[in-house]
């Protein structure tokens, strides 16, 4: 039987070098931190002991799950995305496979991964999860936007009372709750400082909701994550608090969205009509604390979601052109094809690098907070730790947004090329393909646009703050062929440095802000680049891998460097008088 963790070397490739790797985040110390250094184990008979015992619990879990994704999930992937969700009188419906899947997924323990023992969770890091929710995505990317909302949970158990966690937590562990975020409204997409919905109080101090939100994934779950206005007469993000509230009568579904993808998850908009809900932490701090800590897992799981249709898109193109024969031969011979192919592989392999050096850089910063708060609770000093959360956080908000641009951005790009090597039959509904390629469209948009991730990525960018990474790994001694990609590496970043310097000189924000794409690409082929090197030193099957990526890179990093220093981007001084002609 195929099993979707299993059958894909990749990713046990990772899963193994979690253990051998320290440069963004060190697997041994988030899982000693997330066990309260395995004293869980006194408590609870079922936490592993030691390290080796909980890297062998994951696997177990993440064969579960990649049985699941193979045998079960994406046998239904192709009615859920006919049927879809349904609404009927302001109800929706969930289509009958997403119905099975969820039941499924629940019956397996699966659905509070991160949440801690005692709400009945896993307690799992968070770059396990994320391995969970790539295995889910490649099965139905729609079904990760309800098994990959688990953070909603997260969120509650980081910022919210222990009785906020007692009523909402152990509920969505066994499944029975389902989550979504409340953010986006008709006029505050992007801008979420705009956001108008009230939030008001009582005289006798309960919390009321009133107005609308709208593009809401899974909108019609049981439990919301509602972002509003509680202070009256602000108009940016301080007057903004988190809340959560269940879903009744007060609250009505008015439609859900008819997408291009992801059929199986309902896009939902809503209306709150005076709905009781539960301040969660402190007001004022909702988006300036709260959604900010989201958007990282938010970020990743859709990062999660396109690297599980890109595997998905891959594989599908790999079996047709090994199937299809065309004069005489199947296509899979021919050059044209197979050099496709490999640039598909290529790409899938170094967004995996990137994205799990990011998730372990997030589950860091995570458990360094804990750490921070544990001892100041305490009374113990911890400066130290402090000034260690402070560059942790510094890199993930580096990785996250740059993770998710190259991987969306790359998911659409391997999803076109697989159906362009299906030929027409990948344009019709009865290949796999086609529904990858509607379903990879969503996610460079949402949860942040690309270009809002070259926006959040640009001021690190521009501040270097990778630069000691960077000395590190040029002054480390590479052997034999890697040598030469090495010095490959050393040039793309002296093009970097060329095109930051000219940059800053010119002393002109909107030019700044237009040349931030290219600052941004140069600079993620630095990250991705070592990366890969590294990897090519552990395991010779890399060797390519980082050859092409290398190479590559380099000729896209010239390509970089002129368009910001030809001049290319004057012409956006009189773009008014252009596009109006």
């Amino acid at each position: 039987m195929p099993n979707y963790f299993l059958d894909n070397r990749d990713l046990l490739f990772h899963f193994d070098s979690f253990s051998r790797r320290d440069d963004f985040g060190d697997m041994h110390t988030i899982v000693s931190i997330a066990e309260d250094d395995y004293q869980q184990a006194k408590e609870f008979s079922y936490a592993p002991i030691n390290y080796d015992d909980a890297m062998e619990n994951y696997k177990k879990v993440l064969e579960v799950v990649g049985d699941l994704a193979a045998n079960r999930i994406a046998a239904r992937t192709s009615a859920v995305d006919h049927d879809g969700a349904t609404i009927m009188d302001g109800i929706v419906s969930y289509a009958a496979g997403t119905k099975e899947n969820l039941h499924e997924l629940a019956q397996a323990d699966l659905m509070g991964m991160v949440l801690p023992r005692k709400y009945g969770g896993l307690n799992f890091p968070f770059s396990i999860y994320m391995m969970a929710v790539e295995v889910v995505s490649r099965a139905d990317a729609s079904l990760m936007n309800l098994f990959g909302l688990q953070d909603i949970g997260d969120t509650i158990r980081k910022f919210g009372s222990e009785s906020q966690r007692q009523e909402f937590l152990p509920r969505f562990s066994t499944g029975e709750y389902t989550g979504a975020m409340a953010l986006t409204e008709p006029d505050a997409g992007s801008d979420l400082q705009s956001v108008k919905l009230q939030a008001y109080q009582d005289p006798e101090g309960q919390w009321y909701l009133r107005g609308v939100k709208r593009f809401i994934t899974n909108g019609s779950g049981d439990v919301l994550l509602v972002l509003a206005r509680s202070e009256p007469g602000t108009k940016d993000g301080r007057g903004l608090s988190m809340f959560v509230c269940h879903r009744g009568n007060t609250l009505k579904v008015r439609r859900i969205e008819n997408k291009l993808g992801i059929h199986g998850s309902p896009t939902c908009e809503l209306q709150f009509n005076d709905t009781p809900a539960q301040l969660v932490g402190s007001r004022k701090f909702g988006l300036i604390k709260y959604v900010l800590d989201l958007m990282y897992r938010a970020r990743m799981g859709v990062s999660a979601q396109a690297l599980g249709i890109s595997q998905a898109a891959y594989e599908e193109a790999l079996q047709y052109a090994k199937d299809r024969v065309q004069f005489g031969r199947s296509i899979y011979s021919l050059p044209a094809v197979s050099n496709i192919l490999i640039d598909m592989r290529v790409a899938l392999e170094v967004n995996r690098s990137l994205f799990y050096s990011a998730a372990l850089t997030v589950d860091r910063k995570e458990k360094l907070e804990a750490v921070v708060e544990k001892l100041r609770e305490q009374g113990k000093p911890f400066a130290e730790q402090t000034a260690e959360l402070k560059q942790a956080t510094k890199v993930a908000n580096l990785l996250t947004p740059i993770t998710k641009y190259v991987l969306t951005e790359s998911a659409n790009r391997i999803a076109f090329d697989a159906l362009q090597i299906h030929g027409g039959t990948g344009y019709m509904k009865e290949f796999r393909v086609e529904r990858l390629a509607r379903d990879a469209r969503i996610t460079n948009i949402y949860e942040g646009t690309s270009q809002l991730q070259i926006v959040a990525a640009a001021g690190q960018v521009v501040n270097d703050i990778l630069q000691d990474y960077f000395d590190k790994k040029e002054a480390k001694e590479y052997h034999g062929g890697l040598l030469p990609l090495l010095n490959c590496l050393k040039e793309i970043r002296q093009l970097f440095y060329e095109s930051l310097k000219f940059v800053v000189e010119k002393k002109d924000s909107s030019f700044q802000d237009v040349a931030s794409k290219d600052l941004v690409e140069l600079y993620s082929y630095l990250i991705i680049g070592y990366l890969v090197l590294d990897e090519a030193e552990r395991d010779a099957r890399k060797v390519f891998i980082a050859n092409r990526y290398i190479l590559g890179s380099l000729a896209l990093a010239r390509k970089n460097t002129e368009s910001i220093k030809s001049g290319l981007y004057a012409d956006l001084l009189h773009a008014d008088e252009i596009l109006q002609n």
